[in-house]
């Protein structure tokens, strides 16, 4: 018998070393049970990475080396694609942007990782929505590896009856009759804040959790609270995007903040994703201006946001 063979049967690599097993490989296919994301084995499952830029500014970090990087550096078990949508986004470059959402889903899948598919909008494009998430569940709904994020931050002029549970309405039963299994992850008012709201009155589907966005230097006690609420209403909840500075995205790291931000989801097991790989010129950046896009990032290019979450992520995500 060959080691080929062998190794097939007993799961090891040509040099006779245990293969390690990816993040999915690992959990496998995710789903909702009650206010939990559970994986495969029905246990609680907490995700833990970045989340890129919005799509049409920082287009450079949606390839494959950024990701690997990422998984192998950074130790991400998720990340996240924001999709731009309005300005110079999918409604004025649909191939455009669609390509760079492929990009990084092929290279989440070929690294073993989950992939966020973040459509990146604070304004209602239900026709538009229902088109892309169309092809990429057609055409990746077969991998457990993706998420599909319907809605980033619709604005708090958008109340959840009124306006945003109608668009995931008529969002998500297109990727269902493409996809029925994987995690859909569904925006709610304000900014993806009024997550008691949405867990008072849910959407009428599986698999669905509900977004929670903050930004340490901006949201404290009360948006926990709002969260808490949510969970004890039995919404199973998802922080697609967080970050360690005000919302604006700028100004200096809130390290006591983020510190008691991280407790509570490791307290109630929310998978995350921080905002974001980039090396635009503001405090929530992960990377110095000039930085590669293609990772291989040494410590001098990140930011002091970037080098606490790397360190948080890479404590929190042991090596395989």
């Amino acid at each position: 018998m060959t080691r080929m063979i062998l190794s097939l049967i007993f799961g090891l690599t040509l040099s006779g070393v245990a293969a390690a097993e990816t993040p999915v490989e690992r959990h496998g296919q995710l789903r909702v049970e009650g206010n939990r994301i559970v994986d495969q084995h029905g246990e609680p499952v907490v995700l833990r990475g970045m989340s890129l830029f919005w799509s049409d500014e920082m287009p450079r970090f949606y390839n494959a080396e950024t990701v690997r990087w990422l998984r192998d550096d950074w130790r991400v078990t998720v990340v996240r694609a924001a999709i731009a949508v309005r300005e110079d986004g999918y409604l004025s470059h649909p191939e455009r942007e669609t390509a760079k959402a492929e990009a990084v889903i092929d290279a989440a899948i070929e690294a073993g990782i989950y992939v966020i598919v973040d459509w990146h909008a604070h304004q209602p494009e239900p026709e538009a929505a229902a088109r892309f998430f169309d092809h990429i569940a057609a055409r990746y709904g077969d991998y457990p590896n993706v998420i599909y994020e319907t809605y980033n931050e619709p604005l708090n002029i958008h109340g959840w009856a009124e306006v945003v549970k109608p668009y995931h309405m008529a969002v998500i039963p297109q990727i269902r009759a493409r996809d029925p299994d994987n995690l859909i992850v569904a925006g709610t008012p304000t900014w993806s804040q009024d997550v008691d709201i949405a867990a008072a009155d849910p959407l009428p589907f599986t698999n669905v959790a509900y977004t929670l966005h903050f930004y340490a230097g901006t949201h404290r006690q009360e948006l926990r609270d709002k969260a808490a609420a949510a969970l004890a209403s039995g919404a199973a909840l998802f922080v697609t995007e967080w970050g360690t500075t005000a919302a604006d995205g700028d100004g200096p790291v809130d390290v006591d903040e983020t510190r008691l931000w991280l407790s509570f989801l490791e307290a109630n097991h929310l998978s995350q994703a921080n905002w974001s790989i980039t090396d635009k010129a503001e405090g929530s950046a992960a990377l110095r201006p000039g930085a590669s896009g293609t990772g291989g990032w040494s410590e001098d290019m990140l930011t002091p946001s970037g080098r606490l979450v790397r360190m948080r992520l890479r404590d929190a995500n042991p090596p395989e």
